[in-house]
């Protein structure tokens, strides 16, 4: 795939997992700036404005509430993706202003849409290429997840007990953006898309995970130990416990 590779190895897992048209969605979000605008002067009401596409647990599902909102300004119901969301729906086709007023209305960067779109446009015809068919049925969360997990393994993160930090692959430790797009906290382990280093190292482009799933999609990644070997005498077998990294 002519792609960066962690993308391409989401678009691989999510035609695996039936996840194909959410994944193109958000990894062609992922390949430009936030499209959502927060001005200095007006950051709380952008983030009133913003407030109806967060989830609670992914900044991922909210990434696709936005986007099928966009559609459906356009009255694009093909553009969407599936949704048993009907609040979601386009309901009537607003002209070019009309759109433009809108997006500002909701501090929305109208250049940056159109680059989401074209780069989405890319994915869609590198997929097209490979004959692989987007999915018609929504995405479960755990599918969509899984798939965004393949590509983003090196920043997953387990939160500290006692502090705010999480802790990463490779031993960093890593905070939560503070102006990520949720409406609650994140649970204790987490992927992010990116980790950027200002004042602190932050994850942005936060969403929940289980642990389990690392086993699962990046079990070729792991160090596995045994130790305390000892017979059973119930099941007439040796057990021991097991320590993955």
């Amino acid at each position: 795939l002519p792609l960066d590779p962690r993308v391409g190895r989401m678009i691989l897992a999510a035609r695996d997992r039936g996840a194909l048209a959410e994944v193109l969605v958000i990894a062609s979000a992922l390949s430009l700036q936030d499209v959502r605008d927060r001005p200095m002067d007006r950051q709380a009401a952008a983030d009133q404005a913003h407030a109806k596409w967060d989830d609670e647990k992914s900044e991922f599902t909210g990434t696709i509430r936005l986007w099928n909102w966009l559609e459906g300004l356009r009255g694009h119901r093909a553009g969407m993706v599936p949704t048993a969301d009907e609040a979601d729906k386009p309901t009537h086709k607003l002209s070019h202003r009309q759109q433009e007023t809108q997006l500002r209305e909701q501090f929305i960067n109208i250049r940056r849409v159109r680059e989401w779109r074209d780069i989405h446009t890319q994915l869609h015809t590198v997929v097209a290429e490979h004959n692989w068919p987007l999915n018609t049925a929504p995405a479960g969360y755990d599918a969509l997840h899984k798939s965004m997990l393949a590509g983003l393994l090196g920043n997953v993160g387990c939160k500290s007990e006692a502090e705010e930090w999480y802790l990463g692959a490779r031993g960093i430790k890593f905070h939560r953006h503070p102006g990520a797009n949720l409406s609650k906290k994140p649970g204790r382990w987490i992927v992010v898309a990116e980790l950027v280093e200002t004042t602190r190292l932050f994850g942005r482009g936060i969403a929940a995970i289980e642990p389990q799933w690392l086993e699962e999609v990046g079990g070729h990644l792991l160090k596995r130990q045994t130790s305390d070997p000892s017979w059973d005498k119930r099941t007439a077998q040796v057990t021991a416990h097991e320590r993955a990294s």
